[in-house]
């Protein structure tokens, strides 16, 4: 790495009277302060959002231009061309942000107050260098997230989910709720969709596991995506759901819209939020008992957390074959003590027995992803749920991973190992015309 001296992009001035002199970097912001907020008295802003993005880029320099002959700033051609950079992407994207989201290494951006940000590269959390200039400057970024989907975010509505145009998810959460100031995560996805192959690429499942997975879908086979915060449930939500055929009608539920189905013939629906005076709230159960009205072929829920996850049984139960869900659990036997749980929420009169008998009924695979140690994300349970034994739902692992240790750097060492099992969904598979080899639940295959 070279040791040359790396010129200020602000030469140092003297100190103010009575005060200490302020750092180049102090002086940096302010002047980039100074100059954006007169900037933004200069423009028409209406104009703007309608001019070609060369055109209104060629103007707002002139007038950068301009202003700095004003305030007297002794810049060089390469710190002129930085701030231009940034108050460009403070007028048109989301200021500081914007170099993190053209960073296609940056998976999660997590900003815990304005001074400090951090980013996830490669499963591993860092802080970076960027920074916003106070709380107000990072609660205009976050208002102007929040409001490109219909959403607000005020002291009477603190917390809210969103999305950018890239289908990242945005979860943003402000005082009085959070103590020390704003705090802002962005669940990035990348700009290409990962498809089913990457998935055995990556070494997150093996080509048997996903084979065996992809003619669930296609036989219509209902099937529930398990899994931690972070572990990869939406990216195989999406995976499975290109095995759907083209002819079917799907309808999709989400709280803030990020799945990406390829098929033709997709009918989107997404939660909104309570008004100013606390009404109008839609929540997924609605959406749910709505959806059943839109003669849909297949339902997917991006991710049943309430009430809805009775309704979202029922109709698995009543024609709707071949749908999928995601729930936040660490086990397949976890999940469906979730989805209990969720049930017992928005019907405390029905008995424990007659809600597992319509878990039992409704699903029958269930798919456990976990994030591990390393940041690597893998399927690590197939099961199958085989019907009730007394008041207790029966499970047989078809496809488990094992954990066998750690390398020196990290990395975890482990099995993909198919148990033995010869699942009974191989009935249903073979009635909808797919016979599955002998030999394709038997094997090992270890990664690291």
């Amino acid at each position: 790495m070279s040791t040359a001296a790396v010129t200020p992009l602000v030469r140092p001035q003297p100190a103010p009277p009575g005060g200490r002199p302020q750092t180049p970097r102090a002086q940096y912001v302010e002047l980039k302060a100074n100059v954006h907020r007169r900037l933004l008295n200069r423009l028409n802003l209406e104009a703007l959002a309608q001019a070609d993005r060369a055109r209104a880029e060629s103007e707002i320099r002139t007038l950068v231009g301009e202003l700095l002959a004003e305030e007297g700033a002794p810049l060089s051609l390469g710190e002129r061309d930085l701030l231009f950079s940034e108050l460009v992407d403070e007028v048109f994207g989301l200021g500081p942000l914007e170099p993190l989201l053209r960073d296609p290494s940056i998976s999660d951006i997590l900003v815990n107050t304005y001074q400090h940000v951090f980013v996830e590269r490669g499963g591993r959390l860092e802080r970076v260098a960027t920074s916003f200039q106070d709380d107000r400057h990072l609660l205009r970024v976050i208002d102007r997230i929040v409001s490109g989907v219909g959403r607000r975010i005020d002291d009477s509505s603190p917390m809210v989910d969103a999305r950018l145009p890239d289908g990242s998810r945005v979860n943003a959460i402000v005082p009085p709720l959070a103590v020390d100031g704003p705090l802002l995560s962005i669940r990035r996805f990348p700009a290409e969709r990962l498809k089913a192959q990457d998935l055995v690429t990556l070494k997150a499942l093996t080509q048997p596991m996903l084979d065996f997975l992809s003619h669930c879908v296609r036989a219509r086979l209902n099937a529930l995506i398990s899994g931690g915060t972070g572990a990869g449930k939406t990216t195989l939500l999406n995976v499975l759901s290109n095995f759907i055929t083209e002819h079917e009608r799907i309808v999709t539920i989400e709280d803030a819209a990020e799945l990406q189905l390829q098929q033709e013939h997709v009918a989107r629906l997404e939660t909104r939020p309570p008004n100013v005076e606390g009404k109008g709230a839609v929540k997924q159960r609605q959406l749910v008992i709505n959806a059943l009205r839109m003669r849909p072929d297949r339902i997917v829920v991006g991710e049943v957390r309430g009430e809805e996850a009775l309704d979202m049984l029922q109709a698995m139960n009543t024609g709707h074959d071949g749908s999928l869900t995601t729930v936040h659990a660490n086990t397949p036997r976890d999940a469906l003590s979730r989805i209990e749980t969720m049930i017992a929420m928005g019907a405390t009169n029905l008995p424990e027995r007659a809600m597992r008998q319509q878990i039992a009924s409704a699903i029958q695979i269930v798919v456990q992803q976990t994030r591990l140690a390393d940041g690597t994300r893998k399927v690590t349970s197939i099961s199958e749920i085989t019907g009730m034994e007394g008041d207790i739902i029966t499970m047989q692992e078809i496809f488990t991973f094992d954990k066998l240790g750690m390398t020196q750097d990290g990395k975890v060492v482990g099995r993909f190992r198919a148990t033995g099992v010869r699942p009974k969904v191989c009935e249903r598979l073979k009635a909808a015309g797919i016979h599955l080899p002998a030999d394709m639940f038997e094997g090992v295959m270890e990664v690291r």
